[in-house]
């Protein structure tokens, strides 16, 4: 049985169904602060409590026989990590101390880390690859760094196997419609985008049109939710049959697309016409970042298969069954 805490989230919440669908026992646990109960799959063991109190972790650990341990219950925003770093480092720091305790003391031995390419700040090279020098630039960043740092402690003191995974930028939707992206606030851009062209913002700001790309706007690397469901699935795969352990990966696409890419696909596949507002750079925004996922492809044969194409296309058809989110939405199964 697999514990997934956040399992309520965005990625947990797809990560929990591929669990499913492969034929796992799936227990989720997570407090609601950013999640959806909806987004739960009901063939999942649901509760609610907070990895920050070591008492809900332990309550679980004493209810079901569980194997592994998949974290994705991390505060996630960039700015407001900055506006309120107490915030990040009491759930994020506070949350991996309760959880990895919890798990000596259950004498479960095997955590996937869901971590971030925010490790990495904003690198030299504009291909990221795991030896990548890490320096963040945010608290959220600094959190998933110390919580990395706290797993390969406990793996030295108490025997925790792990397997950390960094991902960029996720997009889209499950393919099947079933689940898809609710935040409130929305701060990832192809989310932002749908909502603007089906008229509930005005606008959509673009920082920077005068990079030295192809059409000014900087490149980043966007994977799908489902490759990235995909790829915990397959490192948990080899961490259970201890064929690998103690290591990190890279996940993403491997492409870089544009902002005006991004926007130009987003308009042909909904049929609308952004109004796109230029303002200036950010501070320290690199005009290129791509993700290189050499290593988890040569060690576990892993590789996205979703297009930029495919992460609109599954979005949009989400966004247009569920406008109004997760909110007057069932449990899926329900």
């Amino acid at each position: 049985m697999i514990l997934v805490s956040g399992g309520a989230g965005y990625i947990g919440s797809h990560v929990v169904k591929g669990l499913l669908d492969n034929l796992y026992q799936v227990v989720v646990l997570d407090d609601l602060s950013t999640g959806h109960k909806e987004a739960v799959d009901r063939r999942a063991q649901f509760i609610i409590g907070d990895v920050k109190k070591n008492n809900d972790v332990n309550n679980v650990l004493n209810r079901y026989p569980i194997k592994a341990v998949m974290h994705f219950a991390a505060k996630c925003y960039v700015g407001e990590s900055v506006i309120n770093p107490k915030k990040y480092y009491e759930n994020n720091v506070s949350s991996m101390i309760s959880l990895l305790d919890a798990m000596v003391s259950h004498d479960v031995k095997k955590i996937i880390f869901s971590s971030s390419c925010a490790v990495y700040g904003i690198p030299d090279n504009q291909e990221i690859d795991e030896s990548t020098v890490k320096n963040p630039i945010s608290p959220y960043g600094r959190t998933k760094l110390i919580a990395e740092e706290m797993i390969k402690d406990y793996s030295i003191a108490y025997g925790i196997e792990y397997i950390n995974l960094r991902y960029f930028n996720v997009a889209g939707a499950d393919p099947n419609g079933f689940l898809g992206e609710d935040h409130h606030p929305e701060t990832h851009i192809l989310p932002n985008i749908l909502m603007h062209l089906t008229g509930k913002t005005p606008h959509i700001t673009v920082y920077g049109n005068d990079y030295g790309t192809s059409d000014g706007t900087c490149i980043r690397d966007y994977i799908h939710v489902s490759d990235l469901a995909e790829g915990h699935i397959r490192a948990l795969e080899h961490l259970l049959d201890e064929k690998l352990n103690n290591t990190t990966y890279n996940l993403g696409n491997g492409n870089g697309y544009s902002v005006k890419q991004l926007i130009d696909t987003c308009e042909r596949i909904t049929g609308g016409k952004a109004k796109v507002v230029y303002d200036p750079r950010r501070k320290g925004d690199p005009p290129r970042l791509i993700a290189n996922s050499d290593k988890i492809s040569q060690e576990l044969g892993w590789k996205a298969k979703y297009s930029m194409e495919d992460m609109v296309q599954t979005a949009w058809e989400w966004f247009q069954k569920n406008p109004g989110g997760y909110a007057d939405g069932k449990r899926k199964g329900e």
